[in-house]
């Protein structure tokens, strides 16, 4: 791809997310050598839109002159021709269980690298039985979920990870969700859509799951955990709290198969010694535990409102028009946590997330002495807003890492960012754009 026009097209780039991710890459814009990012375009299926969307995230200053590609996801040639432009897709165009595959065919047959925003497991899961050893081959990077979904999550757990040195081993890590705001912000309706979508094809879901052979799990010290209360308030976060499923458990799940098959991580295209040493170093300091992800308020009314959206969610979602009224109408059934025209630009400015990750473990790595945990490491993933904001500042910078770091990265592959990216320097690249990682409390003996 050293041929290529661009280093990367933003696809849906005037889609609510796309035209943040726009503003986003902007600011990393530079033609001098040593930048990464020397050019990159815009595609959709609208000039105007995407004229105007450049305009916007320009701020109504003189938009560089970034070109506007024509593409549409049902023109298959209109795909590929994008793909044979450019090093990097960045696809923001969802759901993606609906418009995905066919970008991922072309990156794939062509040998451009892929990443997108996407927080579908089945869609992931799809596209690593489908397409995985055909990328591999052909030299194509396919890596999803690079945005809020789930990248904080990865990230987080491997943080909270690391910091079991020696003997010690966590059993558990489980992360609390905390969405924050001054104002009520409303949820992406995309979101609201890709959820509605995923809860009415569970069952595919696990029929694809069943159908594929089990992979190696890592080797996690101690018994499971008893399953616990279904409403938990948290002592350490303060936090009222139900089960959140997202996304996130699954990626870290398959980061750590893919661990558990290669324990030294996947070795880059052309590494140096010293990129070899720090790639085995990092993960050597990574050590694996069961997972999960709740989301949690300081409200416990709060919860029961989430709870009763993943009920109404539940019973409608099954059927064709129990979805068209949850599509048609998001803010009535979601009880005002989506709306079809999305949160206003101070909704945006005054919101924030905290996740924070309760690491409960052994002191000695077998646990041996006591079935009981006897450790608990608490840590904290914290930033912007999560959809308009985060998700575009992740996404741009595992697109800069890809055109910097090449050679560093596997040949291809579909792969979750944890895998691909954990020996990088991404964990310092979102410090360094209003994504921070911090200890809470350490080695805290039970």
């Amino acid at each position: 791809m050293e041929s290529s026009l661009y280093d990367f097209i933003i696809l849906g780039a005037s889609g609510f997310t796309g035209k943040h991710v726009v503003r986003q890459a902007l600011q990393f814009l530079n033609p001098s050598p040593s930048s990464p990012l020397k050019s990159f375009a815009l595609a959709g299926r609208n000039p105007t839109k995407l004229s105007e969307t450049l305009k916007w995230a320009a701020n109504l200053h003189s938009p560089p002159p970034i070109p506007l590609l024509i593409a549409d996801i049902t023109d298959p040639q209109s795909i590929h021709r994008l793909c044979t432009q450019t090093k990097l897709i960045l696809n923001c165009v969802g759901p993606f269980r609906r418009y995905g595959e066919p970008v991922v065919a072309a990156c794939v047959e062509t040998g451009c690298d892929y990443l997108d925003i996407c927080g579908e497991p089945e869609f992931m899961e799809k596209m690593e039985a489908n397409y995985h050893e055909r990328s591999v081959e052909n030299g194509s990077l396919v890596i999803s979920a690079c945005g809020f979904d789930s990248v904080p999550a990865e990230f987080g757990f491997m943080f909270n990870s690391k910091q079991w040195v020696g003997e010690s081993a966590p059993n558990r890590i489980e992360a609390y969700l905390s969405l924050e705001s001054k104002n009520k912000i409303v949820g992406n309706f995309g979101t609201f859509e890709s959820a509605v979508l995923g809860v009415a094809n569970a069952d595919q879901l696990v029929q694809l799951r069943r159908s594929r052979a089990r992979r190696p799990r890592p080797k996690i010290p101690g018994p499971c955990p008893p399953k616990g209360q279904f409403v938990e308030h948290n002592e350490e976060t303060g936090l009222w709290a139900v089960r959140l499923p997202s996304a996130d458990s699954p990626v870290v799940r398959r980061t750590l198969s893919s661990l558990a098959e290669t324990p030294h991580g996947l070795p880059g295209v052309n590494e140096r010694v010293e990129e070899i040493e720090q790639r085995t170093t990092f993960w050597s300091s990574v050590k694996p535990a069961r997972f999960g992800v709740k989301i949690g308020s300081k409200s416990l009314i709060d919860i029961l409102q989430i709870i009763a959206v993943g009920m109404i969610m539940g019973k409608l979602a099954k059927s064709s028009f129990g979805r068209w009224l949850l599509l048609t109408f998001p803010s009535v059934f979601s009880l005002g946590y989506f709306e079809k025209k999305g949160p206003s630009k101070d909704e945006v400015d005054s919101a924030s997330f905290k996740m924070w990750f309760v690491g409960y473990g052994y002191r000695n790595k077998n646990g041996e002495g006591s079935r009981e945990v006897d450790m608990k490491i608490v840590t904290r993933v914290m930033g912007p807003e999560v959809g308009y904001v985060a998700t575009p500042i992740i996404l741009v910078q595992c697109a800069l890492i890809v055109l910097s770091k090449r050679e560093v990265l596997p040949k291809g592959g579909v792969l979750t960012p944890g895998i691909v990216f954990g020996p990088t320097d991404l964990q310092k690249r979102l410090e360094e754009n209003e994504i921070y990682f911090d200890v809470i409390s350490k080695n805290v003996k039970l």
